[in-house]
Formats: C-alpha cells, sequence, structure tokens
C-alpha cells in the first residue's frame, strides 16, 4: 500500500453560485464520500484550503500574495488516501464529488518516502 496526495482544483466559481441550502446538500455529498473512505480504511487526512495565501521566495526575500492560479487551477483542498496502486487511488478519485460543481480535475500523486 502506498500513500497518495488528491489536490482538488477549480470548482469554486460554480460553488459560490449556489443558494445556502445546495451549498449545504453539497458538503453533505463531500462528507458521505469522505465518511466511506474513512471507513474502509482509504481515508488518511484531507481538508479545504483557504482562497489566500502568500508565496515564499528565496528564503523569504520577497513575500507576495497568492496564490496566482487561476480560478480553475486553483487548489481548493486536499485528500491523503491509501491504495495499493496508482490505478486504484485513480479510481477512488473518480467519485469525487468536486466534478459535481465543474471542478477541472482530482490530481493524483503519489507520496514518496525521504528514506533512501
Amino acid at each position: 500500500m502506498s500513500n497518495f496526495l488528491y489536490l482538488f482544483r477549480g470548482g469554486d466559481e460554480a460553488f459560490d453560485k449556489l443558494s445556502q441550502e445546495e451549498k449545504q446538500a453539497h458538503m453533505e455529498v463531500w462528507g458521505a464520500w469522505m465518511g466511506g473512505l474513512k471507513e474502509k480504511g482509504k481515508l488518511l487526512d484531507g481538508l479545504p484550503l483557504g482562497k489566500d495565501g502568500k508565496v515564499v521566495h528565496n528564503r523569504g526575500e520577497v513575500v507576495t500574495n497568492g496564490p496566482f492560479a487561476e480560478g480553475a487551477e486553483m487548489v481548493g483542498g486536499y485528500l491523503i488516501v491509501s491504495a495499493k496502486d496508482y490505478d486504484e487511488a485513480v479510481e477512488i478519485s473518480k467519485g469525487c464529488p468536486i466534478f459535481d460543481y465543474e471542478g477541472s480535475f482530482v490530481e493524483v500523486r503519489e507520496i514518496l518516502s525521504m528514506e533512501h
């Protein structure tokens, strides 16, 4: 088994246009999806990210407001899941609720060990 990072991109503009009731319903879908992954022992961690941030350059010589990605490219959250391989990690990601509201994509990346 390996751990994989899911980076969620896009969907914020469509989500922001929903009514409060629609937003709540969508968050319940996320909760159900993540709860199912947790019950199966696949979900290790995951949270949404704030829209604002800072970008640090040259060991702090320059600090700018960011991130600067376009809306569809903005990382809005992450999950860490456990899967046997990339194929399983990709298959799990296909059920992600981000696709319900014009989310651009889920980037799936294996988390590597720092040990040699």
